[in-house]
């Protein structure tokens, strides 16, 4: 016969790894924002300052600030013993109530004290930001799965160096004839930081976009060949979705980053003042002459720009040949499928304590 402290050791550990979805009868409003209990007092009770203005005299703000302090503490008190609570308790459940106060209350503050409806919209906009993020960050154990992700860094990136050693010399046959493009190094060093930005924004959207579509099929596999017990509901699929796509991330920036590095490194030794002249391009916002060995080199921003836009590039190669390329999808998925599998049959034992002990 299992014993809850048994239940509760599996439980943790679905925390830890980053599927929180793992435990059954897991409730937003016991489990997820109960959690953030912390933060969400001190971003309610920081929300006095709506009360104050900037055009009033010291005392009348502070008079104000203590005002609204009291107002937020005496109506959550309220709601506290409308709900059964004492008054001073923090809520163990979050329903509707005690959210529509968080949102609603602070909001309040600065049509109260200055007829600012405009603010009342964009604070009570912003705590339902704020309430989103955290369920989504602690429903699906961002924070978790990428503390775990952290701790396996270490083998993550020993498997992403080996696999940027496998692709580094099919990646060269096309980055090298790019990057001693002219055409490329004038489309990059004139396009604004901001847009390089966006662009690595986009490939990385869209790399996640296609991982998020081959999953299912790889998890219905891994799946199959552990026997894990009862299929995965939707939202345990999705968060066991999420949390692959962190792994993927990691192994991602590790390997465009070391082709952005070889880039710099060797755009630094190929493309000399001369040839940024007889090509007619702007070094950028900054440039540095550098001595190696009696050889005369320029480190610049567009040479970084130009680094970044072959490393984007890629970084979407790599994350599809993940899923596609024999090679690295059967490395990627292998490490995936032997964690995974421990994990499924913790998850099974689970199920089957769960049994058997009263509820």
């Amino acid at each position: 016969m299992g014993t809850p402290a048994e239940l509760e050791r599996y439980e943790q550990r679905f925390r830890r790894a980053g599927l929180p979805l793992f435990i059954e009868d897991f409730s937003p409003t016991h489990d997820i924002y109960t959690r953030a209990t912390p933060l969400l007092v001190l971003v309610f009770l920081a929300e006095v300052i709506g009360a104050t203005d900037l055009d009033w005299p010291a005392w009348k703000n502070i008079m104000a600030a203590l005002i609204a302090l009291a107002a937020l503490v005496g109506g959550f008190g309220l709601l506290n013993g409308f709900r059964g609570r004492r008054f001073w308790s923090l809520p163990t459940r979050f329903g509707i109530p005690e959210l529509a106060v968080f949102v609603l209350l602070p909001a309040l503050l600065p049509v109260v004290t200055q007829g600012q409806f405009t603010q009342f919209f964009g604070v009570a906009f912003g705590n339902l930001v704020l309430i989103g993020v955290v369920y989504v960050v602690v429903g699906y154990g961002l924070i978790a799965t990428t503390y775990w992700s952290l701790r396996r860094l270490a083998g993550d990136l020993a498997a992403s160096i080996t696999s940027m050693v496998r692709a580094l010399p099919l990646l060269l046959v096309f980055s090298l004839v790019l990057f001693i493009n002219t055409e490329m190094w004038q489309v990059f060093t004139g396009m604004p930081v901001a847009f390089i930005l966006l662009s690595v924004a986009a490939f990385t959207l869209l790399s996640t976009l296609f991982l998020m579509v081959r999953l299912p099929k790889e998890l219905d596999a891994i799946e199959r060949d552990v026997d894990s017990g009862p299929p995965l509901r939707r939202l345990q699929r999705l968060n066991l979705s999420v949390s692959l796509v962190i792994r993927q991330w990691v192994q991602t920036l590790v390997v465009s980053s070391g082709v952005g590095l070889f880039f710099v490194a060797f755009g630094m030794l190929a493309i000399s003042q001369q040839i940024y002249e007889s090509w007619d391009i702007d070094p950028g916002a900054w440039s540095y002459d550098v001595q190696l060995l009696g050889h005369p080199m320029v480190f610049s921003a567009g040479l970084v720009k130009v680094a970044v836009g072959i490393a984007n590039f890629t970084s979407l190669y790599y994350s599809i040949a993940l899923l596609t390329d024999s090679s690295y999808r059967e490395e990627f998925l292998d490490t995936i499928s032997a964690d995974l599998g421990d994990l499924f049959t913790a998850r099974a034992e689970y199920l089957q304590l769960r049994t058997q002990i009263p509820r």
